[in-house]
């Protein structure tokens, strides 16, 4: 009797098991089939019905960045544009992950979950997809970064929408390079990622806003200080060097600090901060966190690492320099967030690159693209900041003549050390003032060294683009 019920058992929760099997099965195939179908290994729907009848994509003012003509998909006519969206939009190889034509593809294409895509033409829904860019303003941030590898993102920082995308390096999507050509070249290293959306840099001094808002945030009297930098400082037995060696400041407020982007004082002032808060800061401000999504397509994750670091390495974490297992890296996109949140009182509204997917819900007015906006800084912090980011701002004018579109805009540059033997990467993070331009940006230039010279005049072509 007890060999029979042991046995019942047994049965049981096979059955159990297998039934469970079946319920998950058939969830994971209402809710994915659409990503299943769309996978660019499946090449029934890449040779048959892929891209050959998808929608058409437009930017922000309806002009046609991909189409159908003549059973073939086609790009926009000029092919600088081309280059410049090809990573937003993507290509028939479905490389790019990241890109439109592969997270969309089931909409581009009217996948249906019963039908497939046997759909008549005629019964098929919308499938035409508006992106929130503008197709004149990413040729102008493409040609600016020239031969250089890196990125250059604008978005609204009220509205949320991503206007700006460009990554480099490039190709064109009408005349892609075959997969031999791109392994054997250096230029094309990484030509798949999107470097706004999937990349991390080393940010440089970029990362002394988040120190700044830290310093804020835990230092009462911060505005108070009066520093002392005579070029260099030793920490734990090592020197830290200002970003000019040869510059000895001499007494400076926590201000001019910022505005002169002083190593002497940001290294200070991370060990008096602490581990521990500077983390908590970082992390508030979206670092070691990868929920947030741009229209459901992933961002990668910035890191901050202070947990046991001696004096000398948080010094380095505190001026965006940390290395090893200490290592800042720091995303486009976020640093655009970032700045953003400063500009609009501490809150970082959510990005989203998506106007329209043709869909019921877009039709009903369902907001089904954006994640929840996050607040990072107290509206005061903020407020500080703004301060600290317009007096850079306003050194920059003054000592490289620096244009934003001809905006005033509060901004920071960043020189960041890749340890390759290469030159530095330049960043140039920020925002508009201007009430009816509200555009944070973040730019980086690989190997382009300054990011006054290098990184700045990208941000001014593009939003120049923007406003003209």
């Amino acid at each position: 009797m007890k060999r029979i019920m042991r046995r019942s058992y047994l049965v049981l929760f096979v059955a159990l098991a297998f039934f469970g099997g079946i319920c998950f099965l058939a969830f994971r195939v209402v809710t994915q089939s659409s990503t299943w179908i769309q996978h660019p290994y499946n090449g029934h729907a890449l040779a048959s019905d892929g891209l050959a009848s998808a929608g058409e994509i437009t930017d922000r003012s309806g002009t046609k960045i991909a189409y159908n003509e003549d059973g073939q998909r086609r790009y926009h006519d000029d092919e600088a544009t081309r280059r410049a969206l090809m990573h937003v939009v993507g290509d028939k190889s479905m490389q790019v992950t990241t890109s439109i034509q592969n997270m969309y593809r089931a909409e581009l294409t009217g996948y249906n979950f019963l039908l497939g895509m046997g759909l008549p033409s005629s019964l098929k829904s919308n499938r035409d997809v508006q992106l929130t860019v503008d197709s004149d303003a990413c040729k102008a941030a493409y040609e600016a970064l020239g031969d250089h590898k890196g990125a250059c993102v604008v978005y609204n920082y009220k509205t949320g929408e991503v206007l700006v995308s460009v990554s480099s390096p490039t190709y064109d999507p009408e005349n892609a390079p075959s997969y031999e050509e791109i392994e054997d070249s250096e230029w094309y290293d990484g030509v798949y990622l999107d470097n706004v959306l999937s990349s991390t840099y080393t940010p440089g001094s970029t990362f002394k806003i988040i120190t700044a808002a830290a310093a804020i945030e835990n230092i009462p009297d911060i505005f108070e200080r009066e520093f002392e930098c005579d070029g260099s400082i030793e920490i734990g037995g090592n020197p830290i060097n200002c970003t000019d060696a040869h510059s000895k400041y001499g007494k400076i407020s926590f201000e001019e600090a910022f505005a002169h982007s002083c190593n002497v004082v940001f290294a200070q002032l991370a060990i008096e901060i602490g581990p521990e808060k500077m983390k908590e800061t970082a992390e508030k401000m979206g670092f070691n966190s990868d929920k947030v999504r741009m229209s459901g397509i992933p961002i990668a994750k910035s890191y901050y690492n202070a947990d046991g670091a001696d004096e000398n390495t948080l010094a380095w974490t505190g001026i965006g320099q940390g290395f090893g297992d200490y290592e800042d890296r720091a995303n486009p996109l976020r640093m655009a967030m970032i700045a953003g949140a400063v500009a609009n009182g501490g809150r970082a509204v959510s990005p989203f690159i998506v106007e329209d997917d043709g869909s019921l819900a877009d039709k009903l007015g369902i907001d089904k693209n954006k994640d929840g906006d996050t607040d990072m800084l107290k509206p005061s912090t903020a407020t500080q900041l703004q301060k600290l980011m317009k007096a850079a701002a306003v050194y920059y004018d003054s000592s490289y003549g620096i244009k934003v579109g001809d905006l005033p805009f509060c901004a920071k540059t960043g020189t960041a050390e890749r340890g390759d033997g290469k030159a530095e990467t330049a960043w140039f993070v920020g925002y508009s003032e201007d009430a009816n331009h509200p555009y944070a940006f973040a730019i980086v230039v690989e190997e382009g060294g300054s990011g006054a010279t290098a990184a700045a005049p990208v941000a001014d072509a593009a939003v120049s683009a923007l406003v003209s």
